[in-house]
């Protein structure tokens, strides 16, 4: 890599970092954060790559159009069942999305979901980023897949 391209990785990353909510908000105000708009990616080890896997951004909460911040995150109250409309894309190699893969599908959130205020969820397309088809909701703690692709 260049030297360009190895400081303009570590700027993005940095200012990601300081996007991120403070740890402690959230937890006085009763919300959990909910990202509006997630990918998911994959090292392929074997070709020394990245899969670019599918796309899922939150539409709707509950019929309504979502307040995001403007960190991306969403403010979710605790304790409540909820409907979260999803619309999910998947990727062509290079990242871009296929506009012909669009899918919405709806995620329920029961009264116990989400239960400590400040925690950081996010909503995927599907379980793992590679081999997969449709849109299917996945709710989880962490950025990367919840399975990883055999």
């Amino acid at each position: 890599m260049t030297r360009v391209a190895l400081l303009t990785a570590l700027l993005l990353i940095l200012t990601a970092c300081q996007n991120l909510p403070d740890r402690q908000e959230g937890l006085d105000s009763d919300v959990a954060f909910l990202k509006a708009h997630h990918c998911l990616e994959e090292s392929v080890d074997d070709v020394n790559r990245i899969h670019f896997g599918p796309c899922l951004k939150v539409i709707e909460i509950n019929g309504q159009a979502p307040l995001v911040r403007d960190d991306d995150f969403i403010e979710l109250p605790l304790r409540q069942a909820l409907t979260i409309g999803t619309s999910c894309v998947y990727r062509h190699a290079d990242g871009t999305p296929i506009p012909a893969t669009v899918e919405t599908a709806d995620f329920q959130v029961r009264a116990d979901t989400f239960t400590r205020g400040g925690q950081r969820w996010y909503l995927h397309a599907h379980k793992q980023a590679r081999r997969v088809i449709g849109c299917e909701p996945t709710l989880s703690r962490s950025v990367h897949p919840t399975r990883s692709t055999d």
